[in-house]
């Protein structure tokens, strides 16, 4: 295999196939999206999304197929019994790494509809992909400073509102939402400075959760719910390619959401906003004992080797 050869050949050769397989399927995605935007047909619209879908799932499993030839990284996945490609799903996942990205692609492409993540706008510029992210329908979101929000009040809750347009839009369509409900990657800085209750978790930030829930409504089939463990510890992207990362451990359980929890009014009504956040506690406590299995039985697997 080619995660054999020496770093100085493998690195240039691994970055070169990216690209390639990069260009290779963005090439006619953006063709296929300026014709969706030209043409304002809501039958030919459906066609070139199903064709942008299936360009997009294509990219990842290549890009699946790369880490495989060019790392020795083993990715070990439980649970993905029972998932259906035309549902409707919010994906909840701990987020640590980059590294989580394509790991959860490789996990869930062609098991559940097409991932979509909720990007900040800045990412738009991003060269290449800031266009197929916005070609796949990918929501972006606008965040507002602190300072922004005091000159200018009326600004305060557009996030909320992009996020509920995002979801409105899905509701007909076979949809998995991403969410990273803790917000941002998990460090040892980030944890003890929340004084978080979680051993590998830091908090939930359950408001999100709770817009794309009342958002999509009963259309939502439930919570497929991800946990992503690192045994050799948090890895980089370069880690990845590098070859310096060599086991992931996840596992995939599906997750009914309560009935209470599809209609409510998180952001007004205080009791509504404490039982999803307990409701939001819970999972996050079921996460985080899940991540401790998957951690000790890897090191389980090292002692017996």
């Amino acid at each position: 295999m080619l995660f054999k050869l020496p770093l100085f050949l493998r690195l240039p050769l691994a970055a070169l196939s990216v690209l390639i397989n990069t260009l290779a399927h963005t090439t006619p995605l953006f063709f296929f999206a300026f014709l969706k935007w030209l043409v304002p047909l809501k039958g030919f619209r459906l066609f070139c999304d199903a064709l942008l879908i299936g360009l997009a799932e294509s990219w990842i499993a290549r890009n699946s197929d790369l880490i495989a030839l060019f790392t020795p990284t083993r990715i070990e996945i439980e649970g993905l019994e029972g998932l259906d490609r035309q549902g409707h799903y919010l994906v909840l996942a701990n987020h640590q790494s980059w590294v989580d990205i394509p790991v959860l692609q490789h996990a869930l492409n062609r098991r559940i509809p097409f991932l979509r993540f909720f990007l900040k706008s800045q990412l738009i510029w991003v060269p290449v992909l800031g266009l197929a992210w916005w070609a796949l329908d990918f929501p972006f979101m606008k965040r507002y400073t602190k300072s922004e929000l005091a000159r200018n009040p009326a600004l305060a809750g557009k996030d909320m509102e992009a996020t509920r347009k995002a979801c409105e839009k899905f509701r007909g369509l076979p949809v998995s939402i991403m969410n990273f409900v803790e917000g941002t990657r998990f460090t040892a800085e980030k944890h003890r400075r929340q004084s978080s209750p979680f051993a590998h978790l830091l908090k939930p930030k359950a408001g999100g959760v709770a817009f794309v829930i009342g958002a999509m409504g009963d259309s939502l089939q439930g919570i497929v719910d991800v946990a992503i463990a690192y045994p050799q510890g948090r890895p980089t992207m370069m880690d990845l390619m590098a070859g310096r990362l060599r086991q992931v451990r996840m596992s995939v359980r599906p997750r009914a959401i309560p009935a209470e929890f599809l209609a409510g009014d998180y952001e007004n009504d205080r009791a509504f906003r404490a039982r999803f956040q307990q409701w939001m506690n819970a999972v996050w406590q079921d996460k985080d004992a899940e991540l401790g299995r998957l951690l000790a039985g890897s090191n389980e697997e090292n002692k017996q080797r």
